[in-house]
């Protein structure tokens, strides 16, 4: 039959799947199964499970769980090569790391019961799902070198040139990732970072966000309302965070430094959940949103310094005796509320630095500083103004909120009537009516006010004349 791979397919490396073919063992037990690869679980159509010697086995650079690593290595050093033995020890340091206390769990998983799933991997051996698995495998026979069974790893070979439905294209191989990736069944959920990129990553080979969640088996019987409602949820939880990721890096000359962000889900101080907040409660919803902007009294000149200003204390990560940063952020668009406290936060971006001398940027011998040691000694030059700012203008809010008086309400609701927004032409006719319905309340609600007002004034006014 003709090759089923329409797009571009992974190129195959000969010597390599050689070198499988050669070395890979029928013993496995289970010796067939079903995976979830082009259209076998619909046909029911079973793949030879092998054993194959780790040695041979490589882990895939684009492997979603470790995507911020290896987009940050990259950036910052050089281009990884999967063919070379050190550069597969680095994934494999990157893999450790994501998530030491799950690869723990997972070792003694391992010892205890065994691989249960087979991997699957290519047909020139770089896998695809079990990277995790080899990992833990490798340290455990380095620690029981007497355990045979820990060379050996059981595994589905996808077909190669020349065999049934031809090598997988590119795309095929973010699908079956995608799909292993959903599933729930005690392996190491991805990091929330590294999902947003990995995401991204599949939409910008062609796999659409629609097209990924359709292999989720939570949205397998979903209406298209159900499935449109995912996908804005989804862009929400991950590609717009990733989108205030990219400004921030942008802002410190960092592009594409994702580690300096966050090192996975075990990084206490990390800072996605900053950035998830901040997309979510200041930027989409209140930055985004005009409506919102007026009620806010945020001018749209005013927008991309007060965002300055998040990325500044999203980096300082501590304010002292204040909320978690994240939670600043949530926040963050109250703190802007008055005039005064907008005032601070802007002042911020105008008192901040987002880089220093470059003299400051080297050590001794002239070398750069790593990240974390420009972090410490960027923190230390800009605190101060930072944390003053931040305590003024929530110190502001929270005195409005106990002192914001009936007065100072019917102004604020007056303002916004008259507001030069107030294009009634603009209405959609669709929403005439509402608008209709909306406007006869105010008027209502008005009518009692002015009513209830005009008592309270009568009555002073005869308690006034009383005791006069």
């Amino acid at each position: 039959m003709p090759d089923i791979a329409t797009f571009p397919t992974r190129k195959i490396i000969e010597d390599f799947a050689k070198e499988i073919r050669e070395k890979r063992l029928r013993t496995a037990k289970p010796s067939k199964t079903v995976i979830n690869f082009r259209t076998d679980y619909q046909d029911g159509k079973e793949r030879e499970v092998w054993r194959v010697p780790i040695s041979i086995l490589r882990y895939r650079k684009d492997n979603g769980r470790i995507a911020s690593d290896v987009q940050d290595y990259e950036t910052k050093v050089r281009t990884l090569r999967e063919t070379d033995e050190a550069d597969q020890a680095i994934l494999a340091d990157f893999l450790y790391e994501k998530d030491p206390e799950k690869t723990s769990i997972l070792s003694q998983a391992l010892l205890h019961d065994g691989q249960r799933d087979p991997a699957i991997v290519t047909c020139d051996g770089f896998l695809i799902n079990g990277n995790r698995r080899k990992m833990v495998m490798e340290k455990l026979h380095a620690e029981f070198p007497k355990n045979q069974e820990l060379t050996y790893m059981k595994a589905v070979i996808l077909p190669g040139v020349g065999e049934e439905g031809g090598p997988p294209s590119l795309i095929e191989i973010e699908k079956i990732e995608n799909r292993y990736q959903l599933q729930s069944d005690g392996k190491s959920e991805y990091y929330g970072f590294d999902r947003a990129l990995s995401i991204r990553r599949k939409t910008h080979l062609g796999l659409s966000l629609e097209d990924q969640l359709s292999d989720d088996p939570k949205f397998a019987n979903a209406t298209k309302a159900e499935l449109k409602k995912a996908v804005q949820e989804y862009r929400r939880t991950y590609l717009e965070p990733l989108d205030c990721v990219d400004r921030y890096l942008r802002q410190f000359r960092r592009s594409g430094q994702y580690r300096t962000v966050s090192t996975g889900i075990s990084d206490r101080e990390g800072r996605w959940q900053a950035f998830t907040d901040y997309s979510q409660y200041a930027y989409s919803r209140v930055f985004n949103n005009p409506k919102k902007l007026l009620e806010f009294r945020i001018e749209e000149e005013e927008i991309g310094a007060i965002e300055e200003a998040a990325f500044d204390i999203i980096r300082l990560r501590v304010i002292p005796d204040m909320p978690k940063v994240h939670e600043i952020m949530r926040r963050l668009p109250k703190y802007c509320r008055t005039e005064l406290g907008k005032k601070a936060i802007l002042t911020i971006s105008q008192q901040v630095a987002p880089l220093l001398p470059p003299a400051e940027c080297r050590d001794a011998s002239g070398a750069p500083l790593p990240p974390d040691e420009l972090d410490a000694k960027w923190a230390a030059k800009s605190k101060e103004p930072i944390i003053r700012h931040v305590k003024k203008a929530a110190l502001l809010y929270d005195t409005k909120k106990e002192k914001e008086t009936p007065l100072d309400l019917l102004a604020a609701a007056y303002r916004k009537l008259t507001h030069e927004n107030m294009d009634l032409a603009a209405i959609a006719v669709a929403d005439l009516g509402k608008a209709r319905k909306l406007a006869v309340k105010s008027k209502d609600r008005a009518d009692e006010l002015e009513g209830q007002i005009y008592h309270h004034e009568k009555n002073r006014k005869k308690l006034s004349q009383k005791y006069s």
